[in-house]
């Protein structure tokens, strides 16, 4: 899965999308005016940044089938070291493009830790022990919408799998499915969960398959082809 920061704010809505009911919904919300500054006063109307996503790391924890897993804020001073490991796997780096000495993870985290609350890095800790790497954000207010027929409150996940141990086991699937759940239980007005998985990354794609996301549509982004990747809120209890 591709980093976050990667989309530039040009290209076109995907040709393949499936579905009557996915049409061009990107719309200048007030929280997606206050962001660019064209609307100050929608601020006070609650474009606040700490609400645009919320703070997963104080999510409880949830029991899965792997074990109890749980996001974690991420902490520079504490994680680099591992997150930049995992970034230099070259079966992440291939997608991530973040491999190189720890100062290009650095950089990375702290545009995310700095910018304006559309996009929170956490760690994911199994059973105790941090195995994951995830970027929880607002597809709506992020340069991706301009791709793809976003809606106001579509909330995106970005992940990598750290230990060659938890992949290729079915690991990757229940966790995708473990986050979208919590972040539909705690963003009541996001309808839908999204991701853009290259479409190279096999294995991703079919994690998110398996995960009860639907395949929408094959989506030229700047840096890649990409596999959209939508859970809608309307489905869940059938999943």
């Amino acid at each position: 899965m591709h980093r976050a920061d990667a989309h530039t704010e040009t290209g076109a809505v995907p040709r393949d999308v499936t579905g009557t009911e996915d049409t061009l919904e990107l719309r200048l919300t007030e929280e997606l005016l206050a962001l660019l500054g064209s609307a100050p006063a929608a601020a006070a109307a609650g474009a606040d940044a700490s609400a645009l996503v919320g703070d997963p790391g104080t999510w409880s924890p949830v029991t899965t089938t792997a074990g109890v897993f749980q996001l974690v804020a991420v902490e520079p001073g504490r994680d680099l070291t591992v997150i930049s490991r995992w970034m230099n796997d070259p079966a992440v780096a291939a997608f991530w493009e973040l491999a190189g000495p720890e100062a290009v993870t650095a950089a990375h985290l702290r545009q995310q830790l700095a910018g304006d609350g559309r996009s929170v890095p956490c760690l994911g800790v199994l059973g105790g022990t941090p195995m994951s790497y995830w970027e929880i954000y607002r597809a709506d207010l992020d340069p991706l919408a301009r791709h793809y027929p976003a809606r106001p409150h579509d909330m995106g996940i970005h992940l990598l799998i750290g230990g060659v141990g938890n992949r290729g086991r079915g690991v990757g699937t229940v966790l995708l499915r473990a986050v979208a759940d919590l972040v539909l239980d705690h963003r009541p007005l996001c309808g839908r969960v999204v991701a853009e998985p290259d479409l190279r990354n096999t294995p991703s794609v079919s994690a998110f398959l398996r995960a009860g996301f639907r395949f929408c549509a094959e989506v030229d982004l700047p840096d890649k082809r990409a596999a959209l990747m939508v859970r809608d809120r309307a489905h869940r209890e059938h999943l």
